[in-house]
């Protein structure tokens, strides 16, 4: 017999965890070695575990998904990380990605392709929904990234733009900066017409691929 897919569940939800530990014990190749229901304890279970491959949910308390995943990506570069989580939107995937994330899937898959996702996870293979493979596509073939003009961003629309790139909503960024959430959309405007950009997802994605903001940035306010 081969040997098993050491699987390591992620999730807030208890049923959540219970479903999917119930339905990988289905499969003889997998095995489910621990459950964390949230990201601090999935941090903790990644390090004392070593799983083959970790199901991480984004939206968790303590600390959520992202951190959890750059945590367990620091502490252990090969770690192979699944997201599952029921966010699509554009504020989700691109940070999970950049966090290491090797894998991301909607929750609403079959649990055919959650199987077939952890295997190609365990063999180092990228594994996409195709809702979000369609975005990622989307992004990759947009035109380059126009030149700046040369009215910089302040201070304060750089703080935003780190903010955007870490995935943070409006309202989250104005509670991070003790600010209004319209001010915020007036930031999120000013930055958007100075780089030229056509949306708040490509704002984001500047940020992450030209380095101008880092996931792991600190912000002072």
């Amino acid at each position: 017999m081969t040997e098993k897919i050491s699987v390591l569940i992620a999730d807030d939800h208890a049923i959540v965890r219970n479903g999917i530990a119930a339905l990988l014990a289905t499969e003889e190749d997998i095995n489910v070695i621990g459950e964390a229901s949230n990201g601090k304890e999935a941090v903790r279970a990644a390090s004392d575990l070593h799983p083959d491959v970790i199901l991480m949910d984004l939206v968790m308390p303590e600390m959520d998904g992202i951190q959890a995943i750059q945590q367990i990506r620091t502490d252990d570069p090969d770690a192979r990380i699944l997201v599952m989580t029921s966010f699509a939107t554009d504020e989700m995937v691109f940070p999970a990605i950049k966090s290491g994330a090797l894998g991301y899937l909607l929750k609403d898959s079959s649990p055919e392709e959650l199987v077939a996702a952890i295997h190609q996870v365990y063999r180092g293979e990228p594994s996409l929904h195709p809702q979000i493979a369609r975005r990622v596509l989307q992004e990759i073939s947009q035109p380059p990234t126009q030149t700046r003009t040369d009215d910089p961003l302040t201070e304060r629309e750089v703080e935003v733009l780190k903010l955007i790139a870490r995935g943070m909503s409006n309202q989250e960024i104005a509670e991070q900066l003790v600010i209004s959430e319209t001010t915020v959309r007036t930031h999120v405007s000013r930055i958007l017409s100075k780089l030229h950009l056509a949306s708040r997802t490509q704002a984001a994605l500047y940020a992450l691929k030209e380095g101008l903001a880092e996931l792991d940035d600190e912000i002072e306010t």
